[in-house]
């Protein structure tokens, strides 16, 4: 299977990836409504735990200082990503992630909103250039949410996923074992989660 060829998704060339989609069909009086309400989710990136359920990971939004924010996520800040297990033991057992690019499309009949990370430095370390991040930099996930006439739609786009050698014996040991879960789909079941979650508006 390759990956879907996505405008604004980074195109894959090595490593592990990943196409995880939810959509849902509503009736057209209430799509306006409902992806209000589902981009009102999609920004709110504190929450994003809440959609999924226990056992998910937990997601922190961070200004490009390095303090956390509740507002709209914006390209430079960064996302600090609690994984269940043990974290990455040079950032105080987190995963650490950068907005690179965030794109809005719109036309007549479709629109559609992507954030694009990569893993990235703690911000909280100002001294430090490590990859805070079980994947190595050259890995990105694409977040999306659109709409059409008749669906909504939520997914997530994992590119280039290659385990982070960047670290100590112990931490690339875990990166190891975390990427290769990643490579056999166990990240694309956590990932279902939140898509699901997203459109759940039950």
């Amino acid at each position: 299977m390759k990956p879907k060829q996505i405008p604004r998704v980074p195109q894959q060339i090595s490593g592990g990836f990943h196409d995880t989609e939810s959509q849902k069909q509503f009736e057209p009086t209430l799509l306006p409504i409902k992806f209000e309400l589902l981009k009102e989710r999609f920004f709110a990136v504190n929450q994003w735990k809440s959609y999924c359920g226990e056992g998910f990971a937990d997601f922190k939004l961070y200004d490009a200082e390095g303090n956390e924010v509740v507002r709209i996520p914006q390209i430079g800040d960064f996302i600090r990503i609690d994984i269940p297990g043990p974290g990455e033991k040079a950032a105080k057992g987190y995963d650490w992630v950068e907005i690179t690019d965030i794109c809005f499309q719109e036309d007549n009949i479709s629109e559609s909103i992507m954030i694009t990370c990569n893993p990235s430095k703690d911000p909280e370390d100002k001294h430090s250039k490590h990859i805070a991040h079980f994947y190595s930099a050259k890995a990105t996930s694409t977040f999306m949410i659109s709409r059409t006439a008749t669906h909504l739609k939520a997914a997530v786009y994992g590119r280039n996923e290659t385990p982070n050698f960047d670290a100590g014996l112990i931490d690339v040991v875990r990166n190891l074992m975390i990427a290769a879960g990643g490579m056999i789909g166990v990240s694309k079941i956590q990932w279902k989660k939140l898509s699901d979650g997203f459109l759940d508006f039950e």
